[in-house]
C-alpha cells in the first residue's frame, strides 16, 4: 500500500486472491491431471520397452541355439551315416585287417553319437528355454499398450476441456486414465 492509500498490486497477486476465494480453476485441474498423466505414460513406456527389448535378447537367443541345435543334429546325423557306411563295408570287405578297421570306426563313431545326441538335446532344451522366456516376458507388452493408449486419450481429452471448459471432458479423462492405469496394472499382475 502506497502513503496516499492507493494500492496496486500485480496480476498474480489477483490471481492468488482469486484462488483463495474461489478455489482451484479448471485450467489448474487440467494442467495438474495432464502432468500427472504423462508421468504415468512416461513410466508405462519404459517399462512396456525395456521387457520388449529383454524379449527381444531372448528371442535372439533361441534363434541361435535352435541354430546350433540344427548343427548338432545334422553332425549326429553325418556320424550314423558314416557309421552305416563302415556296417556296409564290414559286409563287404574280405580283408581282414580291414574289416577290423571297419569295427573300430564303426564302434568309435557310435561312442561319439551318445554325446553329440546329449549335446542336441541339450541346446534344443536350451532354445525352448530362452523362447519361452521371451514369450514369458512380451505378455504384459500388448496391455501397456492399451495402457499408454488410454494415457494418451486421457490427455487429449483433458487438453480439450482446457479449450472447451466443459468439466464432463474432464470426468472422460479421469475415466480414460483410470482405465489405462488398470491395464497397467494387469498387465504385471496377471
Amino acid at each position: 500500500m502506497s502513503d496516499d492509500g492507493f494500492h496496486v498490486h500485480g496480476a498474480e497477486d489477483h490471481e492468488v486472491e482469486h484462488q483463495a476465494l474461489h478455489g482451484v480453476s479448471l485450467a489448474q485441474w487440467v494442467a495438474i491431471l495432464s502432468a500427472i498423466f504423462s508421468c504415468l505414460a512416461a513410466f508405462i513406456s519404459y517399462q512396456s520397452s525395456a521387457k520388449q527389448n529383454e524379449a527381444i535378447i531372448l528371442k535372439d537367443e533361441a534363434i541361435i541355439k535352435t541354430s546350433q541345435a540344427s548343427d548338432a543334429w545334422a553332425f549326429l546325423q553325418a556320424k550314423k551315416t558314416k557309421g552305416h557306411i563302415m556296417e556296409i563295408s564290414i559286409a563287404t570287405e574280405k580283408d581282414p585287417k580291414k574289416v577290423a578297421f571297419y569295427k573300430n570306426e564303426m564302434a568309435r563313431y557310435q561312442h561319439d553319437e551318445i554325446a553329440i545326441q546329449e549335446n542336441a538335446e541339450k541346446i534344443t532344451k536350451e532354445a525352448s528355454a530362452a523362447d519361452a522366456a521371451g514369450d514369458n516376458l512380451l505378455r504384459p507388452h500388448e496391455k501397456l499398450a492399451q495402457a499408454m493408449m488410454l494415457l494418451q486419450i486421457a490427455i487429449s481429452l483433458a487438453s480439450i476441456t482446457a479449450l472447451t471448459r466443459k468439466s464432463w471432458l474432464l470426468g472422460m479423462s479421469l475415466l480414460s486414465a483410470v482405465v489405462g492405469i488398470g491395464f497397467a496394472i494387469a498387465a504385471w499382475v496377471v
